[in-house]
């Protein structure tokens, strides 16, 4: 059919459509496990995009998420749940689109051949951006553009396909390939290809995170605690931490006005001023802060500069 192997026909397709309905979820299913699979010969590469990632944040820039159809759906929705997990400020990510996020179920296909928008978008970034390019095809005009126009004016790129030698990799500081095998329904990206995305994104953004101090002990520190179930489970993580009751974790919350990292330093003794001050002398690495705790004063300095954070 092509030669991209997104869009090649798969071994199994023929007679797909007549087979029993067993029979043809069991090898959907088994396109969804190959497609994870191949996540895992781009560790390297996600871990060099995680990194980039942290470094972006840290360093006070953005993380501009850009896609076209499917690949950006899955791309944005890891931005938009990068603020409520952990805490990274929303206007410091940018979800860009080709043809704009839907409202509704309409999603036009022609947009992606947008280049133009595409560079409209990427020529208002700069240094110290960091844009996250996802493209099944890796020739997607939008997100390419995007990413050229944005490379010029000195932002890095962390560029995500699903074909080996895609044109979007030229232009990348980390290329993450996922060289997922060809669809079961040809060229529907939005089954294999878009699976090792979404997997891709997760493990990138989650790397990050950890490596902005946002995790403790697997616990996610940097929440934003703005509805009941998050209330419950900020408290639940400082009780942990801290090692207090409930009731004296909720305390610390409210005296922090629901700063987790915070709280647990309160939970321990410190006044919320102290909490901050202390998170702030270790770039919010709240492990790094409860060792200075727990340490000796004259060894205070050793570990002054642990951790990165926002």
């Amino acid at each position: 059919m092509a030669d991209k192997q997104t869009e090649n026909l798969h071994a199994d397709a023929a007679g797909l459509d007549a087979r029993p309905v067993a029979e043809i979820l069991a090898l959907l299913l088994s396109g969804q496990a190959a497609a994870v699979a191949a996540v895992e010969r781009a560790l390297p590469d996600i871990a060099q995009g995680a990194r980039l990632m942290a470094d972006a944040i840290a360093g006070g820039g953005r993380l501009v998420y850009a896609g076209a159809g499917s690949s950006a759906l899955m791309a944005n929705a890891d931005g938009m749940e990068l603020p409520g997990t952990y805490g990274i400020p929303a206007e410091r990510i940018l979800l860009c689109m080709a043809g704009g996020i839907p409202t509704d179920a309409h999603m036009p296909g022609d947009t992606e051949d947008d280049g133009a928008a595409g560079a409209a978008a990427g020529v208002t970034l700069g240094a110290g951006d960091l844009v996250i390019a996802v493209t099944a095809s890796g020739s997607t005009p939008y997100p390419l553009e995007l990413a050229r126009a944005a490379r010029r004016g000195g932002a890095r790129i962390v560029a995500i396909a699903n074909n080996r030698n895609a044109p979007i990799f030229e232009l990348a500081d980390a290329s993450i390939a996922l060289l997922t095998p060809p669809e079961l329904i040809a060229g529907s990206t939005r089954m294999g290809a878009g699976t090792a995305q979404k997997v891709a994104l997760n493990l990138l953004s989650t790397l990050a995170a950890i490596q902005l101090g946002q995790v403790h002990d697997g616990m996610m520190v940097g929440l934003k605690a703005d509805n009941t179930k998050l209330r419950a489970r900020a408290a639940g993580i400082v009780a942990t931490i801290a090692e207090v009751r409930p009731a004296a974790a909720i305390k610390s919350l409210e005296a922090t006005g629901g700063d987790t990292k915070a709280a647990v330093l309160v939970a321990l003794g410190q006044t919320p001023g102290e909490a901050r001050a202390m998170l702030a002398t270790h770039h919010g690495n709240l492990r790094a802060a409860l060792a200075r705790l727990r340490l000796p004063a004259a060894n205070a300095g050793e570990i002054a500069n642990q951790g990165s954070s926002l």
